[in-house]
């Protein structure tokens, strides 16, 4: 089987937990490496960080211009305008991702799936619907895409969920974050929501809540 070309970091030898963590548009898995030490995770934590490239595609609101992303935007409007089917594309890649980490022996509830951007609306698509059941779901400066396609699955029912964005993105405003949550919360999702005073980025004191999540919900503490 074909697997997305993608980074690898283990803080451990003989990992038990993996978080797969996507890139936004035009970016590549190498922009989320530097954050591991930030995270602070425990000395003898275990974990498998998997950072995956996008596959190249024109992007039409980039002129047509090729560059690493999950799916095409056709339009910027608030609601935007995407090749839905791109996107679930890029799912099936990620799911064959955390399939090839429970083949590994790494249990389905000790992986979580994070993503900013671009990449948190696979991460979306991709949390909500995997067949069993995932250790969470980090969404970053996003905005849940699919929500009026989406077939939920019941193993994810009660993934922990947390969303973060900042309150100054010009690329994608916060209000699309809020709706992300209300939708999430129409659909009876638990999900917590966190802004943080910055454009379209991260920040540490982020990175380092981030931080918490994963060694919460990995139990590596």
């Amino acid at each position: 089987m074909s697997y997305l070309d993608a980074i690898e970091k283990q803080t451990g030898d003989q990992p038990d937990a993996s978080v797969i963590w996507l890139h936004g548009l035009g970016a590549s898995g190498h922009d989320f490496e530097p954050v591991i030490p930030e995270l602070q995770l425990p000395a003898d934590a275990a974990v498998r960080f998997i950072f995956p490239h996008a596959p190249t595609l024109p992007v039409t609101i980039n002129g047509g211009m090729r560059m690493p992303a999950w799916y095409d935007i056709k339009a910027l409007e608030l609601d935007r305008s995407i090749d839905e089917a791109q996107l679930m594309a890029s799912a099936d890649e990620i799911s064959k991702l955390i399939k090839r980490e429970i083949e590994r022996g790494v249990d389905s509830r000790r992986i979580i799936v994070a993503g900013f951007s671009q990449g948190g609306a696979v991460a979306y698509q991709v949390g909500l619907t995997y067949s069993e059941p995932l250790g969470g779901l980090l969404a970053m400066s996003t905005y849940f895409a699919t929500e009026k396609t989406l077939v939920p699955s019941e193993a994810n029912r009660s993934i922990p969920i947390r969303i973060y964005h900042g309150l100054h993105d010009p690329m994608v405003p916060e209000t699309l974050g809020r709706k992300s949550l209300m939708a999430l919360q129409n659909l009876n999702y638990a999900a917590d929501y966190i802004t943080y005073p910055m454009e379209h980025s991260v920040c540490l004191e982020e990175i380092q809540d981030i931080g918490v999540f994963i060694r919460t919900n990995l139990k590596l503490d």
